[in-house]
This record gives C-alpha cells, sequence and structure tokens, in this order.
C-alpha cells in the first residue's frame, strides 16, 4: 500500500485518500485472499470464478434478485448497462461459480477507485434486500459509490458465507448494524468513511461488541467512523487473534491504554491509529510491545514526551510513520536496531538538534533499504553532513523542508540515482548549486528549494538529466538572466521562479516550455515582454505575473484558467472582448495603465468571485450588460470582492451590482461617480461588509434603506456632496456593534501551487484614520470604520450612534452638523480615532470622553464648545493635546491656558433662559438696525437733494468738531506750558 503524507499542512489528516483501497476484480481478490490466508487447498466453488463462461447459466432466482436490486439503484454512469438477457453470468460486476452457476462474487467498485485520481462514484439510491437472494455470495463490493442517504442495511448481516465485505467511501450515514457480527466467516471488513462530501457525516457505532464475533477477521477497516462514545476499544480488538491489519485512524478515539495484560494480537502486521486524540505521554503504550508490526502509523494522535526508546524492539517495523505529534528531542540510539526500515515519518515535531547527528543515529544496516525520511518541521539545525558513510542508494522522497539547516548543499545530492522527490526548502541554506548537484538525479521529478539563499547556476548548453513535473526555487537566486535549461522541462505541471532576481526579457520557448505547466508563478521580478498571442492554448489554472514589467495588451486567455494576477506591471490597451476564460474566479490587473471602458465581455465571467481594476485608466460608465440581459432570470455574477478606485469611470452607482447579491467588498473610491445612491444597495447588496464610495460625487441624502445592511462594519463615504442628516436607523448595522468580522476569504486569494506552497493576494487599503493615512493588508477584516467627513451633512449626531461600539473609527469631521456631542458617546469603548472637528457642534464635552481608553487620537477643534473640558488619564496621553480643542473660544481648563471662572456655573435651566432673552435682545436689535440703515440707504438712492443736504450737514458738523478741538488742544497746550 503506498504511503499518502500530508506535506506542510497545519490540519489532520483524518483520513486515508482512495489510493490506500486497491482497485480489484473477484478474481484478484480471491487469489489474495488465497495468499492473504496462506490456504493450501480450496474447492472448486470457491475459487473456481467466470465472468463470460458459456456452460453454466445463472440461477434463475438470483438473477431475479439482481434485477430487483437494480431497480432500486440510480446508475448515473450506466455502469450496469450489460445488466440484460438471462445469463446474469455475463453482466459486469458479477462472477458464478463454474460447478454451480450461482453468484459467488459482486463487484460494483466506483470507477478510478484507488487509481490516485480521485472517485468517481456511479451508483446511488437505496439497496434492496432482494440482494439476500445471493445466499452463496462470498464477495461483496459496493465502494466508492455514493448511498449518502442511507444507512448500512442490517440484512448484510445474513449473508454467512461471505469472507470479503467492501463499503468503503459510499458515504454511509447512521449507525453500522451489529448484525455484522453474524458474519463469522469473514475475513475482510472495510467501512472507511473517510471520502466524505461537504455536508457529509459519517456512520457511527457506540457499541462495538459485535466485532467480537468476527473470529475469521484478518483485515479490519474503520477509518473515520465515529467512534467517540468508545473507551474500552481495545479489548474487544484484543479478541480477534487472526487480525493481521486494523485501521482505526480519525475515528475520535480517546484512549489508548498503556498495556495489554494478555494480548491476542500476536498476527497483528498493520497498526494504523492516526488522526484520533489519546493526548498522552508517548510511554508507556500497549503497541509498543507489538514487535511483529510491519507498519505503525500513529500519526496526529497527540502523543508527546521523549521519543520513545522502546521502539528499538520493533526489529520488523518497515514504515513508521510519527508525524504531528510532540515527541521531543533526538531519535534514540536503539532505532540502529530498525534493520528493515524503509519509510521514517516524523513531520512537525521537535528533534531540536542537529541534522549531522540524526543521520549518524539512522540504523546502519537499513541505509541502503530506506526509501523515504520525511522530516519537514522538525527543528533540525546545522549544515548537512558533506559524506554519507553508507549512501542511500534506495532513497526515493527526501523532505527536510522548513527546518533550520543551515551551509551548502552537498554533492552528494546528485549521487541519490533513484530520487524522485527532493524538498530542501524555507531553510537558510546558502552557497552555490551546479550541474554536479544534479547529475545522477535522472527519475527526479519534484524539486523544490524555495525560501533559501542558494544561486542556481549551469551552463547555457546544460540539458538536465530529469524531467520534472513539480519545480520550485522562490527566492533563489536564478537571474540577471533567464535560465535557459527550463528550456527542457516541458512536463512541469507547478513552476515557481518568483523572486529569483531575474531582469530578462522573457524568452519565446519559455511560453512554450511551459504550455503544460497548470501552475505557473513568475512574480516580483523584472521580466520584460509581453503576454504570447497564443496564450490561449496553455493549460495554465493559475497564473502568477504580478510586480514585472510585463508590457501590451493582455490576449485572450486559457479555458482553464481560474486565476490571473497581473498587478504591478505595464499593461496597456483596453480589457479584451473575449476573455476566453469561462471559469475565471480570481482577476487581479490593479497597477497598470489599462484605458478605456469595462467591457460587456466581464459579464460572461459568471464564476468571477475576486476582481480588482483598481489603478488604472479606465474610464466611462461601467457596463450595465446583466440588468437587460438577466431581466427574467435570477442568476446573475457571483462577485465577492470588487475593486475599482482610482480609475476615471463616471456616471451613477453601477446598476450592474443588482445583480451581484454575493458581494461582500466594493470599492469604487477615487473615481467620478455622481447622482443619489440607490435606495437597492440595502436589498439587492445585502451581504455588504465594506463600502467605500470616497472621493467621489455623489450627492443627496444618505438613504435608510442602507442601513439595512447588517453585516456592514465598514462604510466611508468621505469627500462627496451628501446632504441631510444621519440615519437614526444606522443602528440596524450590527455589523459595527458585534464583533463579527467580514471572512478573510472575501479578501484573499489563495491558490496552491504545490502541497506546501500557497500565493495569497492581499490588497493594500489605505484607510483615513488617526489623522493620517495609514495601510492595511489582510487586517482591513478586523477594521470596523464609520467615515462620512467632508460633505455637507447637517442635523446633530444621533445617540444612537453610541450604539455602534465595535466602531474603532468614527470621522465626522467638515460637515455641519450642530447641537451637542451625544453623553452616550463614551459607550465607543473600541473607538481609537474620533474626529469631529470643523462643525458647529455646541455645548460641552462629555466626560465619558475620558473612559475610552483605546483612544489614542481625537479632535474637536473648531466648533462651539464650551465649558471646563473633562480631565482623565486617557484625554492626558493624547498627543498635541492644545490642537485637540482649538477653536473653541469658550472651552477652559487645561491643557489651554484659559481658566474657567471660579463662580459656580448656572444651573441648566437659568442658563437656558438667559440664554433665551439674550438671544431674543440681539435679534431685535440686529432686525432694528438693518431696518433703519436700509430706510435710510432707499431715501438717499432716491432723493438727490436729501443727498446733496445731508453731505452738506456732515461737512457742516466736521468742520465745526475741527475747531473746537482744536482749540481746546492748543488751550490745553498754553496751561501746560505756562
Amino acid at each position: 500500500m503506498p504511503w499518502i503524507f500530508i506535506h506542510q499542512e497545519e490540519h489532520i489528516p483524518m483520513a486515508k485518500t482512495p489510493m490506500d483501497t486497491p482497485q480489484l476484480s473477484c478474481i484478484q481478490i480471491a487469489i489474495a485472499l488465497l495468499l492473504f490466508t496462506q490456504v493450501k487447498s480450496t474447492t472448486e466453488e470457491t475459487f473456481a470464478l467466470y465472468p463470460n463462461s458459456t456452460l453454466t447459466n445463472c440461477i434463475a432466482g438470483e438473477r431475479s434478485a439482481l434485477l430487483a436490486f437494480r431497480a432500486g439503484l440510480s446508475d448515473r454512469a450506466n455502469h450496469l448497462s450489460s445488466w440484460k438477457g438471462d445469463d446474469c453470468c455475463r453482466w459486469k460486476g458479477v462472477y458464478c461459480s463454474k460447478r454451480t452457476g450461482h453468484v459467488v462474487c459482486l463487484n460494483l467498485q466506483g470507477t478510478q477507485c484507488g487509481s490516485g485520481n480521485g472517485i468517481t462514484q456511479v451508483l446511488a439510491g437505496n439497496i434492496s434486500s432482494s440482494l439476500l437472494g445471493l445466499q452463496h455470495m462470498r464477495y461483496l463490493d459496493l465502494s466508492c459509490n455514493e448511498f449518502d442517504k442511507i444507512e448500512v442495511p442490517e440484512f448484510m448481516g445474513y449473508f454467512h458465507k461471505l469472507r470479503y465485505l467492501d463499503l468503503s467511501f459510499s458515504q454511509f450515514i447512521g449507525r453500522i448494524p451489529p448484525q455484522l457480527g453474524n458474519l463469522s466467516n469473514l475475513r475482510y471488513l472495510n467501512l472507511d468513511a473517510s471520502y466524505q462530501s461537504p455536508g457529509y457525516f459519517p456512520p457511527y457505532s457506540k457499541d462495538i461488541n459485535w466485532l467480537s464475533r468476527l473470529t475469521s477477521l484478518e483485515h479490519l477497516d474503520m477509518t473515520g467512523i465515529n467512534l467517540s462514545t468508545i473507551v474500552h476499544w481495545l479489548p474487544v480488538v484484543n479478541m480477534l487473534p487472526t487480525l493481521k491489519v486494523l485501521r482505526l485512524s480519525a475515528c475520535q478515539l480517546r484512549s489508548s491504554p498503556d498495556s495489554l495484560l494478555l494480548s491476542n494480537l500476536t498476527s497483528l502486521e498493520t497498526l494504523d491509529l492516526r488522526g484520533n486524540d489519546f493526548h498522552k505521554r508517548s510511554t508507556p503504550n500497549w503497541f509498543w510491545d507489538l514487535t511483529g508490526l510491519k507498519h505503525l502509523d500513529i500519526s496526529f494522535t497527540g502523543f508527546y514526551g521523549p521519543f520513545p526508546d522502546e521502539i528499538g524492539n520493533m526489529t520488523s517495523i518497515v514504515e513508521l510513520e510519527l508525524s504531528g505529534n510532540n515527541f521531543v528531542g533526538m531519535i534514540p540510539s536503539s532505532m540502529k536496531n530498525l534493520c528493515n526500515l524503509e519509510k521514517l515519518g516524523y513531520y512537525r515535531n521537535n528533534i531540536n538538534g542537529s541534522i549531522r547527528e540524526f543521520f549518524r543515529r539512522l540504523p546502519s544496516c537499513s541505509v541502503n533499504k530506506l526509501q523515504l525520511l520525511y522530516l519537514p518541521h522538525c527543528n533540525l539545525t546545522g549544515s548537512l553532513p558533506t559524506t554519507l558513510i553508507e549512501p542511500l542508494s534506495n532513497l526515493t522522497w527526501l523532505d527536510l523542508s522548513d527546518n533550520k539547516l543551515t551551509g551548502h548543499v552537498p554533492l552528494w545530492i546528485g549521487e541519490l540515482t533513484k530520487l524522485r522527490t527532493l524538498y530542501l526548502n524555507s531553510n537558510s541554506l546558502d552557497g552555490v548549486m551546479h550541474e554536479g548537484h544534479f547529475s545522477g538525479l535522472d527519475m527526479l521529478k519534484d524539486l523544490v528549494l524555495s525560501d533559501n539563499f542558494i544561486t542556481i547556476t549551469a551552463s547555457s548548453t546544460w540539458v538536465p538529466p530529469f524531467s520534472l513535473t513539480m519545480l520550485h526555487l522562490r527566492s533563489c537566486h536564478l537571474g540577471p538572466k533567464f535560465p535557459t535549461w527550463l528550456r527542457w522541462q516541458t512536463l512541469v505541471l507547478s513552476l515557481d521562479i518568483s523572486n529569483t532576481s531575474i531582469t530578462d526579457m522573457i524568452p519565446d520557448w519559455f511560453w512554450t516550455a511551459a504550455s503544460s505547466v497548470m501552475a505557473l508563478n513568475i512574480r516580483n521580478n523584472q521580466i520584460t515582454g509581453v503576454l504570447p498571442s497564443t496564450m490561449e492554448f496553455m493549460s495554465g489554472e493559475v497564473m502568477d505575473f504580478s510586480s514585472n514589467q510585463l508590457g501590451g495588451p493582455i490576449p485572450k486567455l486559457p479555458i482553464n484558467l481560474t486565476l490571473l494576477d497581473l498587478s504591478r506591471n505595464n499593461v496597456v490597451g483596453p480589457l479584451p472582448s473575449d476573455f476566453g476564460a469561462p471559469g475565471l474566479r480570481t482577476l487581479l490587473l490593479y497597477n497598470n495603465t489599462i484605458s478605456g471602458a469595462i467591457p460587456a465581455s466581464l459579464c460572461k465571467l459568471r464564476s468571477l468571485e475576486l476582481l480588482d481594476l483598481s489603478r488604472n485608466n479606465l474610464n466611462g460608465s461601467i457596463t450595465d450588460c446583466l440588468v437587460n440581459e438577466l431581466s427574467t432570470n435570477m442568476t446573475g455574477l457571483n462577485i465577492v470582492n470588487l475593486s475599482l478606485r482610482n480609475n476615471n469611470l463616471s456616471g451613477g452607482f453601477p446598476s450592474l451590482l443588482q445583480k451581484c447579491p454575493q458581494l461582500i467588498f466594493l470599492d469604487l473610491e477615487d473615481n467620478h461617480f455622481l447622482g443619489t445612491l440607490p435606495a437597492w444597495i440595502g436589498e439587492k447588496l445585502s451581504s455588504l461588509s465594506f463600502l467605500r464610495l470616497r472621493s467621489n460625487m455623489f450627492y443627496g441624502h444618505i438613504p435608510v434603506e442602507l442601513t439595512k445592511l447588517v453585516n456592514l462594519q465598514f462604510l466611508d463615504l468621505a469627500y462627496n456632496n451628501l446632504s441631510g442628516s444621519i440615519p437614526r436607523s444606522m443602528v440596524n448595522c450590527t455589523g459595527m456593534m458585534q464583533t463579527r468580522h467580514i471572512s478573510y476569504n472575501a479578501f484573499n486569494s489563495r491558490f496552491r501551487l504545490a502541497e506546501n506552497e500557497l500565493v495569497d493576494y492581499t490588497e493594500n487599503f489605505m484607510v483615513l484614520t488617526k489623522g493620517e493615512e495609514r495601510l492595511y493588508t489582510g487586517e482591513i477584516i478586523y477594521m470596523v470604520n464609520l467615515d462620512l467627513s467632508c460633505n455637507s451633512l447637517t442635523g446633530g449626531i444621533p445617540t444612537e450612534i453610541s450604539a455602534l461600539v465595535e466602531l474603532k473609527n468614527l470621522n465626522l469631521s467638515w460637515n455641519n452638523f450642530n447641537g451637542k456631542i451625544p453623553e452616550n458617546i463614551g459607550s465607543l469603548l473600541q473607538v481609537e480615532s474620533l474626529d469631529l472637528s470643523h462643525n458647529y457642534l455646541s455645548g460641552k464635552i462629555p466626560s465619558g470622553l475620558s473612559a475610552l481608553t483605546s483612544l489614542s487620537r481625537l479632535n474637536l477643534s473648531y466648533n462651539n464648545l464650551s465649558g471646563r473640558i473633562p480631565s482623565g488619564n486617557q484625554l492626558q496621553t493624547l498627543e498635541d493635546q492644545e490642537s485637540i480643542y482649538i477653536g473653541n473660544p469658550g472651552l477652559c481648563g487645561p491643557p489651554l491656558l484659559r481658566r474657567c471662572s471660579s463662580q459656580p456655573e448656572p444651573t441648566p435651566e437659568h442658563h437656558e433662559n438667559a440664554s433665551d432673552n439674550t438671544v431674543s435682545f440681539f435679534l431685535g436689535t440686529g432686525a432694528g438696525y438693518v431696518m433703519g440703515v436700509w430706510m435710510v440707504f432707499c431715501t438717499f438712492l432716491f432723493k438727490r437733494k436729501w443727498r446733496a443736504c445731508w453731505y452738506s450737514l456732515c461737512d457742516c458738523l466736521y468742520d465745526q468738531v475741527y475747531v473746537q478741538v482744536a482749540a481746546t488742544w492748543a488751550s490745553l497746550r498754553g496751561k501746560t506750558n505756562g
């Protein structure tokens, strides 16, 4: 059975892949069982099976039973099309005894089961009890089908002659029937439930005592069956003395006894307990005493402590899988006793020691047998040995990734002539790797050296001896020229040469060599050139060309493409009229010089989830093709994240968005959109969490319907011409009231380049907070923001705004708000930046502001606030405190120099009456003054004589005053001199 590893993943490998179950015919099964049980002779009826014999027709009753069975099935792949005619022994999957004609084997396994290419489940529906008519059946295989709404039938326990039963990967549900314990002749039982579709809940068993009656059982696989309620499972299993293979992985078991007083499991050769949660010390444990074990898998089971010395007693061991636990320390010297060791998996444990010491402790008696060393994330240190005492002549898989290795890669790597997989990525290896390091690697298929300091050099005429399917060299040094040896790697499926210091023009031969690549990453170089016109004929599924200097237009894309990242390049011209990739899910074109309008071809990308066209030269209005095209169709685009900011787009709020019900993130900042905000936003975009319309020309009121967006946590309408008041129903936006942030997936596109490497897209957002623009990347999902600044909003600040307790940034500056600051604004305990400046707010500053312990920036300047500034530890820690209150002449007290009056302040009622009288007085006086001046002005305007008389009178008065002042002044001077 091939070993399957979960490489570089955090999650527990909860189940085997279908590759663990080979696809066998009934004849192969019979032969396997014959060898497996070491039976010297058998009856003709048992093993003389025939599918095509003309000697004997099948039994009529059994034919009827098979037809009734087929009638209850859904055969989507027409798998049972041959089930017609009188001779059922000729039907596909049906095998009969040559001597009696009875059906003895029924093999209806789904196609590709165990092929490694996934499972094609072909049968579904009900399993009719008519199968009980096949009482001579020895072998029954219904694996790799889709019986996802039924339980394992109880009548399965009444095939008393059954020796082989395989119900794996068929998605049965409910309880495993204890009637299976009646199958006393059973030797092979496979109930593996690990291959699961979304929403599938595997079967369970609360009592496995029925297993103890299967005394002939040699192979038991209950992988993925829920056994969480069973504590004493081992005594039951111990009652199966002939058991050779036991697989109980991912069964939610929680107990592993220290020992067995009397072990009957002396025949056990394979033990698989991976993916359970024992969470106990590695020793003592009952399985260390099973010295006859050949295959032991206890990965991801929660064992901890030092590597057990008892492993040295398991001299028969061939495959040892200990990954995903918390074993600490160097492997013990007793490992030298394991002379049959071929495969060692130790992923994500803590050796915390020298790699050279580790190699010295490997059993020298089996070094030439070792096929697999799987040691990523083991905290191995130091440099690799320059020479090996014994050559690893049979090694096919070497994985030392994600450790702390330093130094050069030794030349003996090139002598591992059977090596197929080499992972050295994510270390601190340096130096040069040249042709000699690869000279003997004729069989190499996967080469991963990413995230080291390695320089790879080769002559321009070098032809590598290998033909790779995976090549990852991210952050190694390949440049400045494009490596010519890549032209010979024409079978690569995953290629990553990102950040490798290439500053060359991309050669034409590269596009030919990369035509079969499904995951292609050349990002973060200085590669020039243009995308080929033949790009549509490539096999690419994910392509990342970002952060280069590629120019030219965007050609028609590969038909299987799901992700394209061309951001931060020099791409020009309009967007294509035919993208050519109907399954495209992520399209990143930001930071280019793309011009023209957004074409109607965008509407054909129905699978598109993430679209970023920001920071280009797009213009015109956004197409509304979907509005008409889908007026009678409820489906639309699947866009979740849409960013069009920093373009020259115009027109009203895009009506196209009415057909984007999945939209979570919308950014239209810094364009020329205008008009009113439509009320349908609250209804059609009910999933919206992030809305930024900043720096446009929207006008009118903020629609009340906008507050129906209960998930809204980021609203930025700043720098528009909005008027009216803030809707009090803003409290409906529970996204600003509860700790429930936007899913990271809404902002982030991750696509797999290999089992261990992901390329991430996380947009960069500039958010005006704390008085300055701050850069947010992935953490934007935690930002709760309300920014309505630089509009013409009026009225008071509604007290309901204090209910938005998750706000981190509140900016209402540069509006026309009046009235008082809400007294309960101190409820905004999470707020970090609060800006209410440049309004007409009056009254006192609420004392509750001093309770905002998260506050790091406050701006209340240029209002009509008055009274004493509240004191508090938090307010006193803010920087540039005087600027917080400037432009409010009525404020007094620290940090201002203006002292507050010592007299008691008037009561609110008296203050209110005095204020009313003062206002009335000034209103009356001002009105009288204006009226008087206006009457005089009108009179002088129409009466010329009156004007002349008035000016003559003024001249006379002036002369009299002047004479009087001059005489008085002369008299005073005379007296002074005297």
